[in-house]
């Protein structure tokens, strides 16, 4: 699922926090489609868990916009859809979906978490380790190193980089 650059403005404060902040804010733009798009796909346990997703994924990018404002930021604004990484026809490519997705917002709460100190630390560790245990339900086991692209087995540390390279993108 990609997400748009991030745009800026002269009166945008040009400090690695804000980007990282504006990063995780796209990134739960598109987490926010994304279960819009999967939650409709999935009934039972798995619906249930989807909508609590859907809910935390909103008000994290409520909290994020906030935040974005308060470090003197226009917090980036969503897109009106999302390219999809696959189709989801179904239970199973909504599952997979879902995973992605918490991958990827799991990615851009590590840049977060490497680009804050304090309070905003520990918020977006909390959201990295949150995305970490919805990414392990949704595939069923769990990954090294969740959000750290680099870090992961069999990735390969040429290709990735800044944020984009942790799936605030949508390339990952």
């Amino acid at each position: 699922m990609s997400t748009r650059s991030i745009r800026r403005s002269d009166d945008d404060a040009d400090s690695p926090e804000l980007t990282a902040v504006q990063a995780a804010l796209a990134a739960e733009h598109a987490a926010v489609y994304g279960y819009g798009v999967l939650g409709g796909r999935l009934d039972g346990k798995q619906g249930a868990e989807a909508r609590a997703a859907h809910d935390a994924h909103r008000a994290r990018r409520d909290a994020l916009a906030r935040t974005a404002r308060d470090l003197g930021g226009r917090p980036v604004a969503s897109n009106a859809a999302y390219a999809l990484p696959f189709a989801v026809p179904d239970g199973p490519a909504a599952v997979r979906l879902a995973a992605v997705l918490e991958d990827r917002i799991a990615g851009a709460y590590a840049d977060l978490v490497r680009a804050t100190e304090g309070a905003r630390r520990g918020d977006a560790a909390g959201a990295l380790r949150e995305a970490a245990v919805r990414s392990a339900r949704w595939r069923g086991g769990n990954v090294a190193f969740p959000g750290l692209a680099e870090r992961a087995a069999g990735a390969d540390p040429a290709a990735t980089g800044p944020v984009e390279a942790a799936g605030a993108d949508g390339t990952r």
